[in-house]
């Protein structure tokens, strides 16, 4: 994990938001719960699910609501990832976009420093437990070599239907994870602008804010997350058609919706970047241009002043 600093030190936290998860057999008023109001915190997110399953919906909601200067609290870090990696990549994206972490039990608590040298500390031994098991990986190769033995599965060697089977389930559940993962990342946005802006429009937004997707990828990710209902199935819906000419307004609009605090100097800098010519000609764009096509979309109810 790259070396990351608390979301804003100087700034106090906003609110403390708790995430529970409770086995099938815990009560409602279970430890967790009162260890977690003890904490101060001021809403409670309860997911009952089994722990052997990474599909967690409330989670995902959760992380998907968090806004900057939040404290995501547990009580311990196995309710949050059931892997070190996977926990490491849950705290980075909050790092990312400026929400705190803290574990009540654990030495953990990203808005101080000592927290902070405690998740670089977990980040260096996971780092160093991934070398240990590349390094056992390719000398147990080298062993099976000298023995005279082909390293790897014997039953995909051999094309035997439920080794293949075995392996696109191992694929599968791998893909829905790291969906899972990096929802809250990109899901918030498809969900400001899924149906009314076309897929191309919603990718490009993405696009510019960081991410690297095609149309295909993210309309597979959200039919994904639908059919595990993770997703509402209104994404999916088709988007209204548009005269040709309406695309740059609606790739206005949808920038604006994606980053309100933009003003319209900044959308013109953005669509100068992203290539697209003014729609009346010119090199550049203009704040004018911008406002014009805004007030289109507005007319629309694409956007809302």
């Amino acid at each position: 994990m790259e070396k990351q600093q608390a979301a804003n030190p100087s700034s106090a936290p906003k609110r403390l938001i708790g995430y529970a998860r409770l086995s099938t057999a815990d009560h409602v008023d279970d430890a967790q719960m009162d260890e977690l109001r003890a904490a101060g915190c001021e809403r409670i997110f309860q997911e009952h699910e089994s722990g052997a399953s990474r599909t967690r919906p409330v989670l995902t909601r959760l992380l998907g609501e968090l806004a900057t200067g939040d404290v995501l609290v547990v009580v311990r870090l196995d309710r949050l990832a059931q892997s070190v990696s996977h926990l490491l990549h849950l705290i980075k994206g909050l790092l990312e976009r400026g929400v705190y972490f803290r574990s009540i039990c654990d030495p953990i608590d990203t808005s101080t420093s000592e927290g902070m040298f405690s998740l670089q500390v977990l980040a260096a031994v996971a780092q160093l437990e991934r070398a240990l098991n590349a390094e056992r990986t390719k000398a147990g190769i080298e062993q099976a070599k000298a023995r005279g033995r082909m390293p790897g599965n014997p039953g995909l060697r051999e094309r035997r239907p439920e080794a293949i089977m075995a392996v696109s389930k191992a694929r599968e559940k791998l893909y829905l994870n790291e969906l899972i993962s990096s929802a809250q990342t990109w899901l918030p946005t498809v969900r400001q602008l899924r149906p009314a802006h076309s897929w191309d429009n919603v990718v490009s937004v993405l696009n510019r804010q960081g991410h690297d997707w095609t149309v295909e990828r993210l309309r597979r990710a959200v039919r994904r997350m639908v059919r595990e209902k993770l997703a509402e199935p209104e994404l999916l819906t088709r988007s209204p058609r548009r005269a040709p000419e309406d695309h740059l307004m609606k790739l206005v609009a949808a920038i604006a919706i994606a980053d309100p605090g933009l003003s319209l100097r900044d959308i013109a800098g953005q669509l100068d970047q992203m290539g697209e010519r003014p729609a009346h000609g010119g090199r550049k764009w203009q704040p004018s241009s911008v406002r014009h096509l805004l007030d289109q979309a507005h007319r629309l109810g694409l956007v809302r002043h």
